[in-house]
């Protein structure tokens, strides 16, 4: 590891490139080829599948399972971000969960019906270890970050996140593409693989680079899980009295509800709802709205940091969160496929900026402190809280 001052473009650099390695997991595994391959998995006559002695729809019971991987990341989080300010090495944590996701992804490889619970814990796992990641990952935005350049860095993060998984994505699908039955099937199962492959050697060089943490590191003792809990606390009584903070919390909750939801349910939504005339228009015109959405949340990302440095990043968050309202509204009426990609286009305008314009928001409000993981711990959960009740409610 090379010792790199706050600020320096190389840091900086490295600390977004992470979203380049992570984000293929979001774009393969959550948004398209995976919810294309889970479905073939069943027949139209038979989309319903039997689990610990109950049966639920197959849509139903992905939802349940992301929902419940969520609220194991919400627990576990906070404690995990406290004990890492404690010890002052959140980089272990952030590379703990990098293997356990990239690995998860790799296991998808193997699955199908007859191991069909095998296959739900690779999945399951790969959740834990990609959203376990991010508030580690995040809590470094106002360590490398000076507030100044905190904008436009979680823009360039997204940005890159985007661009690293579109990239992969056509990889996979010169990989899919023409393939038909068993052989598409293995060929899909390949790509899950490459995701983690990809996820897990391009985080090296973010860990190179990255500092252990902000403050010097602690003897690991039996007393660590205390330690780290007392630590949790003292940042907890430090929110609750920042007015500013706790607001935006609450805000926050709300509209990442939404829009979290809306992306890890579009794919599911689009292969039901939308009136296809034939299983490969369907499956070309999903992957093609998902490419779409990744290309224009680019630009989203890029136009809304500029907003926030002419507006500011609240009115700036209005503006855009009432124009996702108003897409939420319109995907109502969604039933043929040119609906589809017209909004998948103004998704991708919308969530680009969100995003990234959320995460470098709350890294404004911190006040001065070296316990950055524990406070992301609480925009972790409270946007961990939102996804379970969202994917529950569709589930």
């Amino acid at each position: 590891m090379i010792a790199l001052r706050k600020g320096d473009k190389k840091l900086l650099n490295a600390w977004a490139f992470y979203d380049w390695a992570n984000s293929v997991y979001t774009l393969v595994i959550v948004s398209s080829i995976f919810p294309l391959f889970y479905a073939g998995l069943f027949s139209d006559e038979n989309l319903d599948i039997e689990v610990f002695g109950t049966k639920l729809s197959n849509t139903a019971l992905i939802s349940f399972i992301t929902a419940f991987a969520f609220f194991i990341v919400a627990i576990i989080s906070p404690i995990l971000s406290g004990m890492a300010d404690y010890i002052g090495n959140k980089k272990r944590f952030l590379q703990l969960f990098c293997l356990i996701g990239s690995f998860s992804c790799i296991g998808l490889y193997w699955f199908d019906l007859k191991h069909i619970y095998i296959g739900l814990l690779f999945y399951f796992f790969g959740l834990i270890g990609y959203w376990g990641s991010l508030v580690f990952y995040n809590s470094y935005l106002p360590d490398v970050a000076f507030k100044e350049q905190q904008d436009n860095l979680s823009a360039k993060g997204y940005s890159m996140g985007y661009i690293g998984s579109v990239a992969l994505l056509i990889i996979c699908l010169f990989i899919v593409i023409g393939k038909e039955g068993q052989e598409a099937v293995d060929a899909m199962r390949l790509s899950f693989a490459l995701t983690g492959i990809w996820w897990l050697v391009f985080s090296q060089y973010t860990f190179y680079y990255l500092p252990k943490g902000n403050k010097s590191e602690q003897k690991v003792t039996s007393k660590i899980l205390f330690n780290g809990f007392r630590e949790l606390v003292k940042v907890k009584n430090q929110l609750f009295q920042n007015i500013k903070l706790k607001r935006y919390l609450i805000a926050f909750f709300v509209f990442s509800m939404a829009v979290q939801t809306v992306i890890l349910v579009a794919t599911y939504f689009g292969e039901k709802e939308v009136l296809w005339e034939s299983d490969s228009q369907k499956r070309m015109g999903l992957i093609v709205s998902i490419l779409v959405i990744n290309l224009i949340a680019v630009l989203g990302a890029v136009l809304t940091s500029k907003a926030s440095r002419k507006f500011g990043n609240i009115p700036t968050l209005i503006f855009i969160n009432g124009i996702w309202v108003v897409i939420c509204l319109c995907a109502y009426f969604v039933t043929l496929p040119i609906h589809f990609y017209i909004t998948a286009g103004f998704v991708g305008l919308v969530m680009g900026g969100i995003q990234a314009l959320a995460r470098s928001t709350y890294s404004k409000f911190l006040p001065e402190t070296e316990d950055t993981a524990s406070f992301f711990s609480f925009y972790d959960v409270t946007e961990k809280i939102g996804i379970v009740i969202g994917m529950s409610i569709y589930g």
